[in-house]
């Protein structure tokens, strides 16, 4: 019995999962890409030139990733910047998306309320005619 307790725990954690993957809003925008990953983009394009016949993304990431923790400061500059500028314009998008996720929840909650005083309207001369 222990273990039919125990497949329902897992069912239930799964659907509440699911469920949160759902309620994820694709017009939201995607975070930025940090300064690392913008390199790597650039990396992997070298890499590939250089080692035409690797198909492992393992071997890439882990080149890549050798290579960054070797570079100086003055190296990683340019890619901190593109990281830095592509935040800024992630920061002002998100800016306008919360705004206009604020708009559409103040017309929700004015058409809720509308429609709760015309409910209170209807159920209120019902009641009058009751009382006849």
């Amino acid at each position: 019995m222990a273990l039919a307790q125990r497949l329902r725990v897992k069912k239930s954690a799964a659907q509440t999962k699911k469920e949160k993957n759902a309620a994820k809003d694709p017009n939201k925008p995607k975070r930025p890409a940090s300064a690392f990953f913008v390199f790597m983009e650039d990396f992997r394009k070298q890499y590939k030139e250089k080692h035409p016949n690797n198909k492992s993304v393992a071997a890439v990431g882990k080149a890549g990733g050798d290579k960054w923790k070797h570079m100086s400061d003055a190296e990683k500059a340019p890619y901190i910047a593109k990281a830095e500028k592509r935040k800024a314009e992630y920061e002002k998008n998100m800016d306008a998306y919360n705004k206009k996720q604020a708009g559409e929840a103040e017309e929700e909650e004015e058409s809720d309320k509308s429609k709760s005083e015309v409910d209170e309207e209807d159920g209120s001369d019902e009641e009058e005619e009751d009382d006849d």
